[in-house]
């Protein structure tokens, strides 16, 4: 885990979402599915996000302005600077034999990184329109589906499940793949325990996503 100020390389419209491309500098990638604290200007609290793509020296973040943080963070001109802290909590478990990548909506953001680790395995990817469906474009192996078809009508048996989506696409997946690896989300302060903001009740017991996950295996 490390903090630095980055440079922002470039702000690029992806359908309704803002890939952010910073800098790297010295700060490691980390794990798929692990996350950064990003400065929100102009806010007290940061922002989590998952990593998405790692190009060289950089990191690019897929955003969904959806409140005052993340509009902040979309309106980002190139040279501007933020502070950057991670990578935080524990991400995908890499060792897998069949993997099949599922992600819905803007949880789609740590699949390509993700994809790269694993060499690019079968995804299947669900968005609520095809605007939303733009983002696939970052999954090219791809396959995807937009309401009113769900993305757990895509999957396809005997395969180990590596999901982000909405709490309803994880809890169908769930049912589906028991053992899928799900990466969660919840409103996070810190990052990294400190606050309990961000703990969710699975299973009877609860989990701080920064420190447990936010990728956790289903039961």
């Amino acid at each position: 885990m490390r903090r630095e100020r980055r440079k922002v390389v470039a702000n690029e419209k992806v359908g309704p979402y803002t890939l952010l491309r910073v800098e790297r500098g010295g700060l490691d990638p980390g794990i798929p599915g692990q996350f950064f604290m990003l400065e929100a200007p102009g806010r007290v609290l940061p922002r989590p996000m998952s990593l998405c793509l790692v190009p060289c020296d950089e990191l690019g973040f897929l955003i969904d302005a959806i409140g005052p943080g993340t509009r902040a963070l979309c309106a980002l001109d190139r040279n501007d600077t933020l502070a950057i802290l991670g990578p935080l909590g524990k991400g995908f478990r890499l060792e897998v034999k069949r993997p099949l990548l599922v992600g819905g909506g803007i949880g789609i953001a740590p699949l390509p990184y993700l994809s790269q680790a694993l060499r690019y395995p079968p995804a299947v990817l669900g968005f609520r329109s095809d605007w939303h469906a733009q983002a696939a474009a970052l999954l090219p192996q791809a396959e995807v589906c937009v309401e009113p078809r769900l993305v757990t009508e895509l999957m396809e048996p005997d395969h180990e499940v590596l999901a982000c989506g909405p709490e309803p696409m994880l809890e169908a997946v769930r049912r589906l793949a028991p053992g899928a690896q799900l990466a969660w989300e919840a409103p996070m302060a810190c990052g990294y325990g400190a606050c309990y903001g961000c703990a969710v009740e699975l299973d009877g017991a609860l989990k701080r996503l920064c420190l447990e996950g936010p990728v956790l295996c289903s039961s």
